[in-house]
């Protein structure tokens, strides 16, 4: 009988940004449980201290008194987003209908990520955005009086969508966002659950709000932190993995849905509701019992699983046959290329795999992988091999294992623990 290895993941990164600003945003006190204590996230609660509002230090549970709407004041300084582009993109919305200058910087990593894809639709609703010259960060934007706007993304972005929205929150104004294939819908949730006026019909609608009511929460536990563990049980690193408590949502479940698709036994319990207007599950994860096997993801599936694709390669190493990822350009303009550093990784422990322009392909092999990765500084590069170098028989080096801190500050700790377990 397998012996399951519980795995309790942290708060969910893109529900604990949004917590935060939602909380700021709202009129009365909320209380958030669980919330993610990473860079990340630090980088969303001391942009909002800099805009004036008293969000205390993040910890198990923490309670935040919102000063509205229309209650931010201009920060003193730049916001420092650090390695954050949740924090960047959303905020840049949020303050676009405030009626003052705000300015944006961020590490070097940040810094080389393309803005102009937020700023535009801004700019369309009568922000001023001034970027560098290659598009990106510094970011001054000058808010105020808004108009509304119908803006149709050009590829499939939460962080777009969102800033639209929030901009209109902030501002007043109806907004209408149309997206080629859907995206995260975290914002839209929280949105409807805290009593805005939001329709999704061919695309998503926001009319003006007076107010958002104040909320207690506990995070749901991120599906993206749970997913390595996931892979870990793939590929034969653990006899099984239970992760309980973890969001569950179509437009972020798509690694686990690839996982059954290749050969993977994934067990789910029926989801509970939650009080942002999400749902959680506890997750079963094991081996199956002919092996895994090679598959093909592209199109609308992508969008399900774009943070977890340099996983699904490194699981695709040790599967049967060619997994081959196609229609995720956006790996490209992450916190690296994600395309040519997963491969030149994959190469580097000796996996053949090789580029597309809009993705990659792997063959998988039994043999033992063993070789350096070079991170880039990407905490998702560095978990995705990590996992890989915990299969039996690998013997994988991570240069820069401190990266991991800017979304998943235990996985370390918690990787040691689940290769610790043994069957029954």
């Amino acid at each position: 009988m397998t012996a399951f290895a519980r795995i309790d993941v942290p708060g969910d990164k893109s529900i604990s940004h949004r917590a935060l600003m939602f909380a700021a945003l709202a009129t009365g006190e909320s209380a958030i449980m669980g919330i993610l204590e990473s860079a990340d996230v630090q980088s969303t609660a001391g942009a909002l201290r800099a805009l004036g509002v008293p969000v205390p230090p993040l910890g198990a549970r923490l309670t935040l008194t919102g000063v509205g709407l229309r209650g931010l004041r201009p920060a003193t300084a730049p916001l420092d987003c650090g390695n954050s582009g949740t924090t960047t993109r959303l905020m840049a919305g949020i303050v676009a209908g405030a009626p003052f200058e705000t300015t944006f910087v961020g590490d070097a990593s940040l810094s080389a990520r393309p803005m102009r894809r937020v700023a535009a639709p801004l700019e369309a609703m009568g922000a001023e955005v001034s970027l560098s010259a290659g598009g990106t960060l510094p970011m001054r934007i000058r808010g105020g009086a808004l108009h509304g706007v119908r803006w149709r993304t050009e590829v499939a972005s939460a962080q777009i969508k969102s800033a639209v929205l929030l901009a209109g929150l902030v501002a007043g104004v109806e907004v209408s966002v149309a997206e080629p294939a859907p995206s995260r819908d975290h914002t839209e949730r929280f949105l409807r659950a805290l009593g805005a006026d939001l329709r999704a019909e061919h695309g998503v609608t926001l009319r003006p709000v007076e107010a958002l009511r104040a909320f207690s929460l506990a995070v749901p536990r991120d599906p993206s932190s749970a997913a390595f563990f996931a892979a870990l049980a793939a590929i034969g690193g653990a006899p099984g993995v239970e992760l309980p408590g973890v969001l569950v949502s179509a437009t972020r479940d798509g690694f686990f849905r690839a996982l059954r698709a290749m050969g993977v036994t994934v067990d789910a319990d029926a989801p509970a509701a939650t009080d942002a207007g999400e749902f959680v599950t506890t997750w079963r994860v094991q081996a199956g019992a002919t092996g895994i096997r090679g598959i093909a993801i592209g199109g609308d599936q992508v969008a399900a699983m774009i943070d977890e694709l340099p996983l699904l390669a490194c699981v695709g190493a040790h599967a049967a046959g060619e997994t081959r990822i196609t229609g995720a350009g956006e790996l490209r303009v992450k916190e690296s290329d994600r395309i040519a550093v997963t491969v030149a990784n994959l190469r580097a422990v000796g996996v053949r795999a090789g580029e597309l322009p809009d993705g990659l392909w792997v063959e998988g092999s039994e043999g033992p992988l063993a070789g350096r990765v070079t991170t880039h500084g990407d905490h998702r590069i560095a978990m995705a091999f990590a996992i890989l170098g915990a299969r039996p028989g690998n013997a994988i080096v991570i240069d820069d294992p401190a990266c991991v801190s800017v979304s998943y500050p235990g996985f370390w700790a918690a990787l040691a623990a689940v290769r610790g377990v043994r069957a029954a």
